[in-house]
């Protein structure tokens, strides 16, 4: 009988220890949205070649699927509003929604689907995606910082966050307008600095739909 138990406790135990990474990968793993209140898509650009103009989209939505365990089969999905462009000035916002730029009438959105993730040092991440802007689909690589540690916000909600840096030749995409200025110089430069810091948001898990009543016997 003591030979029994023994063997009994010591083979819970091994089912215990064999369940520990599976109970730690479904621990670390979810879906988390992005805060649009609490985030920002934030970009600057040369002007006539000697100041740096900063603008920003005030629109941003997107969903991120994260894996601590395995970070590398994480996703990231962003959305962004061309039309929601802020540059502080109307008359340039105009016209970078018109058909020389954004065109926003023809593509009101900007997005951005990871294809790969990489380790690129503590707490840091090299994310490749394709970003869709102005109808052309082209790669980018993001430096990535985060996701922190969850915490819990005042609603209750728990939250993390991350930031990202990039850049992009604008006329990789058709953004191709520009003028020729007597210096020698063109008044809106082709380099694109990005910077999105983005809040997320554990997306809360759908309700578990009630099974229907047993049918009383006849």
């Amino acid at each position: 009988m003591i030979m029994t138990s023994s063997l009994f406790k010591r083979s819970l135990l091994s089912a215990t220890l064999l369940s520990l990474p599976l109970v730690s990968g479904l621990a670390h793993a979810g879906e988390w949205d992005i805060d649009p209140t609490h985030s920002s898509a934030t970009f600057s650009v040369k002007h006539m070649m000697v100041s740096t103009v900063r603008g920003e989209f005030e629109k941003m939505t997107g969903t991120v699927n994260l894996d601590d365990a395995a970070p590398s089969k994480s996703t990231v999905e962003i959305v962004i509003d061309a039309n929601t462009i802020n540059t502080r000035n109307a008359q340039r916002d105009t016209h970078l929604k018109s058909p020389d730029f954004f065109d926003v009438a023809k593509f009101p959105t900007l997005t951005f689907k990871s294809t790969k993730i990489e380790k690129a040092g503590k707490g840091k991440f090299k994310v490749t995606g394709d970003l869709t802007m102005h109808g052309v689909t082209k790669p980018l690589t993001l430096d990535v910082e985060g996701p922190t540690a969850a915490v819990k916000d005042m609603m209750g909600r728990q939250v993390r966050g991350a930031s990202a840096k990039g850049k992009l030749s604008r006329k990789d995409w058709g953004l191709t307008w520009n003028k020729a200025l007597e210096a020698g110089s063109v008044v809106v430069g082709d380099e694109i600095q990005i910077q999105i810091d983005a809040e997320l948001v554990a997306k809360a898990a759908a309700p578990v739909a009630a099974a229907p009543a047993a049918k009383p016997a006849k």
